[in-house]
């Protein structure tokens, strides 16, 4: 198993934070959740991303191969999961039909030296750069005195910013996913795993849907209500678990690790898989809403994201300034 260059240094707001090689904030985190609160109609109450969604419970058992790239306990034995699945915003009202909206997989692997998070959507790239384009890209989604958001801004804002257009081209060129089982998931920032002898390999991660890519047709969609996916799951989870095998992409020379609007090319790449989550059963919604899923704070040894990327550092102030408008 060959090892990818190193990570250049150590190191969204829940599927939306990022990089370049500014400061780590370059926009203040609680205009950003004031933004995304905005750009859903500040909805009391709720997660200033992935407002809508549902709680669940599982086991994350790692491979051989896990091992030999991480050192963290949680890669050396089944361990258990919280998770939660839910639809990109702020609006817990949002149709499960929209299309151009990322689908959110939050999870936590408990192991008693400590938890290890991830926050991944499904695209394999953000939708800004940089905290203060993520800053500028909800506050022209903000809906003005009709209620809707000015469409001409918003074209000014991707034309003058057109890497942000590339997460939703994504969506929009594949069909909605029938279930939240169905789809699968990326971590848009780059990893290091370093193994027990200080190795180190830069990676991006997959969830890949066990189920493989189900999607629904226009005529499909249309017979489905606004909100579907909670009842999908847990009629699914009740004939059997949900399955997400992990993935590690190895980096390769000249893949930026600073931008998570930029995908790393995947075919006749390196892979490894590192093990496999299964979702097995609903959880209430108070075990995942009494803390927040922080992708920053909650890494163990063996485990970091990228030093040069603002946006994955400028998450975990997102997420506690989020949590405590949604708490207090």
């Amino acid at each position: 198993m060959s090892r990818s260059l190193p990570l250049l240094g150590a190191g969204l707001v829940a599927g939306c934070l990022l990089a370049t090689g500014a400061p780590a904030q370059d926009a203040d985190p609680g205009a950003i959740v004031d933004a995304l609160f905005k750009a859903g109609g500040n909805q009391p109450k709720v997660r200033a991303s992935g407002a809508k969604g549902v709680c669940v419970k599982g086991t994350f058992t790692p491979t051989p191969e896990a091992k030999a790239l991480s050192k963290a306990p949680h890669f050396a034995k089944a361990v258990p999961v919280t998770a939660r699945f839910s639809m990109g915003g702020s609006n817990p009202k949002v149709s499960d039909k929209a299309k151009p909206v990322t689908r959110g997989f939050a999870m936590r692997l408990s192991d008693p030296a400590g938890d290890m998070v991830f926050v991944v959507i499904s695209a394999p790239v953000f939708s800004t750069r940089t905290p203060q384009q993520l800053l500028e890209f909800a506050t022209v989604r903000a809906p003005g005195p009709d209620g809707k958001p000015d469409a001409e801004k918003i074209k000014a804002f991707a034309a003058a910013n057109p890497e942000t257009t590339r997460q939703a081209a994504w969506l929009n060129a594949r069909p909605v996913p029938a279930s939240y089982a169905g789809v699968d998931y990326w971590g848009v920032h780059a990893y290091t795993l370093t193994d027990a002898k200080g190795a180190a390999t830069v990676v991006k991660l997959r969830w890949a849907a066990a189920a493989g890519q189900l999607g629904l047709s226009e005529e499909e969609l249309k017979a489905k209500p606004d909100s579907f996916y909670a009842d999908e799951l847990k009629e699914r989870l009740s004939k059997g678990p949900a399955s997400f095998d992990l993935v590690a992409v190895l980096a390769e020379k000249d893949d930026p690790t600073n931008d998570p609007t930029v995908q790393w090319p995947e075919e006749g790449r390196k892979t490894v898989k590192l093990g496999t989550v299964a979702i097995t059963a609903p959880e209430p919604d108070a075990t995942c809403d009494a803390a927040t899923f922080d992708p920053v704070a909650d890494l163990p040894e063996g485990v970091a994201g990228p030093a040069d990327d603002p946006m994955f550092a400028i998450r975990s102030p997102a997420y506690a300034v989020s949590l405590s408008r949604r708490t207090n």
